[in-house]
């Protein structure tokens, strides 16, 4: 695989020499390597064979586009150095950007003990410019109610969950009003941004990305899955007030703590019936993937953390 790999790297960027290629951990839904073409580090990404898509995002075909428009609008990414959303299974390679993604090194080791205060707002600030893509960058986009979006895939399992069912009952009891629709990234959080030593250096993963509220965005990031046992709840490292002071400052709109605040429970809900989506990709055999499985066994943290956050 990994011969196969060189060939097509050394003929799409127009190189000499592929080298250090390297597998990494980590991604459900795709693969991630890193090499050195010509001697410049870069990043492969590549989905994942069997991958299961549940959203209605334009996946990884919609993010190259989507990369291209984030760097015009201010949002820190990794510079795109080739498009290969077009073949069978699609991939992307882009420019390596140093820094981390692993939560618990962020959260608790020195070397980014000076990033830590700085990022809740920092990520507020990257939101605030990611809402300003406009939905024409990415045309495959579409719009959907997210609640019934993910109603319908808990009941394609056939299993009764009666956690989520009352989180989607008070879901629909309690919808935010809101005129805003835009381009939502659909996974931002800790794990999909690259931390260097003083802070945010890049926004990763936009193959859920669809339209919607960008409050969504302020809203996952606040999931208590994505604190990975950080004591506060923006990302484990910030407040709330931190998060929304700097994307009102960077967006001139107000955020409305409520709407954050049910995207927050919907958000937990949703990653507990992906966790579940995840498993049947491995128990029926499309991507065989002790992770996935592992993934699946937390079906059940999403239904505590929702009964906790409900009224």
């Amino acid at each position: 695989m990994s011969e196969s790999l060189e060939d097509l790297l050394r003929a799409v960027l127009d190189v000499e020499s592929i080298a250090d290629l390297r597998r990494l951990s980590g991604g459900a839904s795709r693969e991630t390597w890193s090499f050195t073409a010509d001697g410049e580090a870069m990043i492969l990404q590549q989905e994942r064979a069997g991958a299961v898509r549940t959203t209605a995002g334009g996946g990884m075909r919609s993010e190259a586009d989507l990369l291209k428009a984030a760097a015009v609008a201010g949002v820190p990414v990794a510079r795109l150095r080739y498009d290969g959303t077009s073949h069978e299974r699609p991939f992307i390679v882009s420019e390596a950007v140093a820094g981390e993604t692993i939560a618990r090194k962020i959260l608790r080791d020195d070397e980014w003990a000076a990033a830590r205060p700085k990022l809740a707002a920092q990520i507020g600030a990257a939101a605030a410019a990611l809402h300003t893509i406009p939905p024409a960058a990415a045309p495959d986009l579409v719009l959907q109610d997210p609640v019934a979006q993910y109603r319908e895939v808990l009941d394609s399992f056939g299993e009764p969950h009666p956690a989520f069912e009352l989180g989607f009952r008070w879901l629909e009891a309690n919808r935010p009003t809101s005129g805003r629709v835009g381009v939502v990234h659909g996974d931002y959080r800790l794990g999909n941004l690259i931390i260097a030593s003083d802070g945010l250096a890049a926004v990763l993963d936009w193959e859920l990305a669809h339209l919607g509220d960008p409050m969504e965005d302020l809203g996952w990031v606040c999931v208590k899955a994505w604190r990975f046992g950080g004591s506060k709840p923006v990302a484990g490292v910030g407040e709330y007030e931190e998060l929304f002071d700097a994307y009102r400052a960077a967006s001139g709109f107000d955020v409305d703590a409520d709407a954050v605040r049910w995207w927050e429970v919907f958000g937990t809900l949703k990653w507990g019936v992906i966790c579940r989506m995840q498993a049947s990709a491995h128990l029926l055999g499309l991507s065989r993937s002790v992770e996935l499985a592992t993934i699946g066994r937390r079906v059940c943290e999403n239904e505590y953390d929702l009964l906790a956050l409900l009224p």
